[in-house]
């Protein structure tokens, strides 16, 4: 049976057969090379960019209620927090590079008046991405040297900029970047604490709802799901290393496994269990 989203609609499935590689990233960029055959990916949502390319076959996903595809010579650009899936759009299935890339990392290189690029299909062809993220995918299984990432972030940044819309997204007032920026510190290195939206407004000394409203205009995102978010990074590395998911639960946060796999599978789109296999399937 399947769902409106074209997904199979019993989360208990399986995804399709197929293997992720974890390539060589740097802080706040995440490298991977995938192929999926079949329904990849259920319904899911990240506070990253999500930004690739289609390197044979096509890629199907519904993005923002309309379907779109990937495919050879165009780029794929899911904004922070969209819900989209992905599925192969033929029985040859699809091979793919993605990024996925903090959106402070875009705000810093454009400079903090700018509002985050949106590309409102989901699907670009424009030349001046289409260079830029070939640079950072090329020689993907290689580490990036420092100036080399930086160049390559100021890039898709303006080819960001420049495959999107004039007017861009735009907040009703200019946002505090500052407290947003420092609130967001906190809950990066909050190491799995109960946070509150007061404690945030006792850091920053900005209104707890202006900053709420800040840090989704900055980041993408709200706190709450950056915090979770952030969480999941921490158990995805502990499960890639084969720790139990009862003990990777308690350690990052949640109140157990079942809240974990919840989490784990509305952002990424499988279970941890299924993650950990399609890693391994590449060592």
């Amino acid at each position: 049976m399947q769902s409106g989203l074209g997904v199979v609609s019993d989360l208990s499935a399986p995804v399709a057969s197929g293997w992720i590689n974890l390539a060589s990233g740097m802080e706040g960029c995440e490298r991977i090379e995938a192929f999926f055959s079949g329904p990849a990916y259920q319904p899911h949502r990240h506070d990253t960019y999500a930004i690739g390319r289609t390197i044979s076959g096509v890629q199907r996903f519904q993005y923002r209620g309309e379907g779109s595809a990937g495919v050879p010579g165009t780029v794929m650009v899911l904004y922070p927090d969209e819900l989209h899936d992905g599925q192969a759009g033929t029985e040859d299935g699809f091979h793919y590079q993605m990024i996925y890339l903090d959106p402070l990392l875009v705000q810093n290189a454009l400079g903090h008046g700018h509002a985050l690029p949106f590309i409102p299909a989901g699907v670009t062809s424009n030349p001046q991405l289409l260079k830029a993220i070939d640079r950072i995918f090329a020689h993907i299984s290689e580490p990036l040297e420092t100036l080399q990432f930086d160049d390559a972030i100021y890039e898709i940044a303006a080819g960001l900029k420049a495959a999107g819309p004039p007017s861009g997204r735009r907040g009703i007032s200019l946002p505090d970047y500052h407290a947003a920026d420092k609130a967001r510190d906190y809950l990066r290195h909050s190491n799995g604490q109960v946070v509150s939206l007061e404690q945030l407004e006792t850091l920053t000394g900005q209104d707890r709802w202006k900053l709420s409203r800040d840090f989704r205009t900055v980041f993408g995102t709200s706190p709450y799901r950056y915090l979770t978010l952030r969480r999941l990074d921490h158990a995805k590395a502990r499960i890639v290393e084969g720790q139990s998911l009862v003990q990777v639960a308690l350690d990052v946060g949640f109140a157990d496994q079942a809240h974990l796999t919840r989490h784990f599978r509305n952002t990424f789109g499988m279970t941890p269990a299924q993650w950990r296999k399609m890693t391994l399937t590449q060592r």
